[in-house]
């Protein structure tokens, strides 16, 4: 499926009766929005008569690297640090990808897949720094606009290296000027934002954030000369929070991963901007014995 994804009303027992509604990049094959991004990544690739290419991932974007190397007759190798989530690493083998385990955060393993690639004389695929993605990226506001009709107040989106909320806030600032472009991050992953506040790339050291999607510690430059650009607010939440989302979109009847659950953590700071907000899912990949935890046991997810 490369068409547009539901932009769906929220329950109102989700948002506490605001008008809101929901962008569902999870309900892709791929369960997650990264293809958008992938895909022209990849036929630039292409173009230049690469047969492979390298990347890193703490699932999401490897899938969606994987898939679009299929669907271009391409291979894809994949790093990604030793604890990723299963059921991510077993996506992206499904789809024909090499996998290769190493390193103790996505930066880690991003550092030796980028060696390798230089080493091999293999185009690396960052994600977040490639321009195509957020050209990509784009299309979600830009659906969006066409979907709902009228300007929202918001798209809120979760925040993991900036390219999601860099290409929506890039379409919006064309096309909806007056629409708040708002990215959320975790409170224990939280260098995009800090960079944000300090107009600036600055250093982090953690990323311990059971939301893998969310989980960047070293920032990429180009992301953040974007988001300095686009995004009109950038707000932190707590583990326990993106859990307690987790819970509640599970009770609507949505099964989310902890990054696309953030959005929804970070209603309760967007009180002062009027209805109607979107909340862009992002995906649905998470380990089952994750999922439970955070469905029955939210109050184990520091606060």
């Amino acid at each position: 499926m490369t068409g547009p994804s539901p932009l769906e009303r929220a329950p109102a027992e989700l948002v506490g009766g605001r008008d809101a509604y929901l962008k569902r990049e999870d309900t892709h094959e791929l369960g997650a929005f990264k293809w958008r991004g992938a895909l022209p990544t990849l036929r630039e690739h292409a173009a230049r008569d690469a047969r492979t290419v390298v990347t890193a991932s703490t699932g999401n974007h490897g899938a969606a690297t994987a898939w679009a190397a299929r669907e271009l007759g391409m291979t894809a190798i994949v790093y990604a640090p030793e604890h990723a989530p299963r059921a991510k690493m077993a996506l992206i083998e499904s789809l024909g990808a090499e996998m290769r385990l190493t390193g103790a955060d996505l930066d880690e393993a991003k550092d030796a897949a980028r060696a390798f690639a230089a080493a091999s004389e293999l185009p690396f695929f960052e994600d977040g720094a490639e321009p195509a993605q957020y050209l990509g990226y784009r299309s979600i506001a830009r659906e969006v606009l066409e979907q709902l009709g009228r300007a929202p107040a918001a798209l809120v989106v979760p925040l993991g290296n900036g390219a999601l909320l860099g290409g929506i806030g890039l379409e919006l600032a064309d096309r909806s000027p007056s629409t708040l472009a708002a990215g959320v991050q975790s409170r224990e992953a939280p260098v995009m934002v800090e960079c944000w506040q300090a107009g600036r790339v600055v250093e982090s050291d953690r990323s311990e954030t059971f939301a893998d999607g969310l989980a960047v510690r070293v920032a990429i430059p180009h992301a953040v000369d974007v988001l300095a650009r686009v995004a009109g607010r950038m707000l932190l939440v707590s583990e326990r929070a993106i859990a307690e989302a987790v819970g509640a979109y599970a009770r609507a009847g949505i099964r989310v991963e902890g990054a696309a659950a953030a959005a929804l953590a970070a209603l309760p700071q967007l009180g002062d901007v009027p209805d109607p907000l979107v909340l862009v899912v992002t995906g649905r990949n998470i380990d089952d014995e994750l999922w439970r935890r955070a469905v029955d046991r939210p109050e184990s997810f520091p606060d």
